[in-house]
């Protein structure tokens, strides 16, 4: 095993683990209406507003009809506890791969020492005439 599938692995774990604690029983993992209300407000006129705007582009719903379809598939196939299991571990991993994969966060490197005493700022520092 590779050690990007060893860590993606390991990540996934801890977001499983975080997911459990979240959605303790199977009545705290989402249900298919809420999926809907997500296709619903992705096709509606806010949703295509605001991605116009903020992109420049209607916005993409097929991962949300994905995430509807798949809700559906375990519907009516699983017991409430398997459900949970099942769609915790597929939650984990798109977690996961959002981890992994590049972020608007990438744009800023994280420290690795604190910053240093800060000196106060003065009006000369800021081109401010003092006003007597």
């Amino acid at each position: 095993m590779s050690e990007l599938n060893k860590s993606f692995e390991a990540i996934v774990q801890q977001e499983e683990a975080y997911l459990r604690r979240v959605h303790p029983t199977p009545a705290d993992v989402p249900s298919c209406i809420s999926h809907f209300d997500n296709i619903l407000a992705c096709h509606g006129v806010r949703g295509q507003l605001k991605s116009l705007y903020r992109y420049g582009h209607r916005p993409n719903c097929k991962d949300k009809i994905a995430e509807f379809k798949f809700c559906l598939s375990l519907k009516w196939s699983h017991e409430p506890e398997e459900r949970r299991e099942i769609w915790i571990r597929r939650r984990a991993e798109w977690w996961a791969h959002r981890r992994i994969g590049r972020s608007s966060e990438d744009v800023w490197d994280m420290r690795t020492e604190p910053l240093g005493p800060i000196k106060p700022i003065k009006d000369e520092d800021i081109g401010r005439r003092q006003v007597n």
